[in-house]
């Protein structure tokens, strides 16, 4: 059997790569320390002692510290008991990382629940109310504690009765691991696990695994995805601006076309006006020379 202890982060929701949704909760799972190994021979029982998470030096009383100097290892502020034969391996000062379970895995959590304080009956056991009439006098109580038979002298130990509600251990069998991720320390759960968020709790191998689990897909690749979205937003920018290049070489061109046939026009019209001037000026000029000789002959 594998255990490792981690803390809830809390929940989130995970997609595979076929659309579906996968409500998961958060495990943070640092470095299990190996502080001290218990053996059959000396202690009657075999299992490791782990420590999870570090601690001030300065914050030690002399027993915590003689139990991590004799380890070796840095001081922890968490120590808890794993057994099993896989467990037994481990040696004093090593780590136990979230690796250690795999996804589609089925695991056991167990964790503290959430303590709901004071309750009654109906809250802390689901019993039924009493009529929700003014005049019955009977709305939310234990109801009768009378007993068929001889032992009417005592309350018959296991009634169910109103008292403190929640705060105790409790165990999620059968839980699926979704992913697992080595570099940010982290384990994801299907479901909900014990206990309210950043509470401690224990992970370990299913004691009664089902033969049909639930199936979890891969998990959508959000890195991949982004790159892939980013890569085509980038190519869709690109075919844009090629658009846009295109669209103002061609407004240019046209442009430019249309500026050369209005300088081209501009130079004919004004040839032509020059051409006509210059004409004119000739049929002056030689009117004028023409008018002497007919002057001159109509004196004649």
């Amino acid at each position: 059997m594998k255990q490792i202890i981690g803390r809830k982060m809390g929940m989130t929701q995970v997609y595979g790569e076929d659309g579906t949704m996968y409500a998961v909760t958060v495990v943070e799972v640092l470095p299990n320390v190996v502080t001290q190994k218990k053996t059959n021979e000396k202690e009657g029982y075999a299992s490791i002692q782990v420590g999870y998470e570090d601690k001030k030096e300065k914050n030690l009383n002399k027993c915590e510290k003689g139990i991590f100097t004799k380890a070796n290892v840095s001081p922890k502020a968490n120590l808890f008991e794993l057994k099993g034969d896989e467990m037994n391996n481990f040696e004093v000062g090593a780590n136990i990382t979230v690796d250690l379970f795999n996804a589609g895995e089925q695991v056991d959590v167990i964790g503290t629940s959430k303590g709901r304080g004071f309750a009654g009956v109906i809250k802390r056991w689901g019993h039924k109310i009493g009529p929700k009439g003014h005049g019955s006098g009977y709305h939310r109580q234990m109801g009768s504690f009378a007993n068929n038979g001889r032992c009417n002298n005592r309350v018959i130990p296991g009634k169910k009765m109103a008292g403190h509600m929640g705060n105790q251990s409790a165990t999620v069998l059968n839980s699926i691991v979704v992913s697992v991720n080595l570099e940010q320390n982290y384990i994801l759960l299907l479901g909900g696990v014990p206990g309210p968020k950043k509470s401690l709790i224990k992970i370990r191998s299913a004691i009664k695994p089902l033969d049909y689990p639930t199936k979890v897909g891969a998990l959508m690749n959000r890195e991949k995805l982004e790159a892939d979205l980013r890569a085509k937003l980038e190519a869709e920018a690109k075919v844009k601006e090629e658009a846009r290049a295109k669209k103002e070489a061609e407004e240019a061109a046209k442009k430019a076309a249309e500026e050369e046939a209005r300088v081209k026009a501009n130079a004919e019209k004004q040839a032509a006006e020059a051409k006509a001037k210059a004409e004119a000026e000739a049929a002056a000029a030689q009117a004028a020379e023409e008018a002497p000789k007919a002057d001159d002959k109509k004196a004649e």
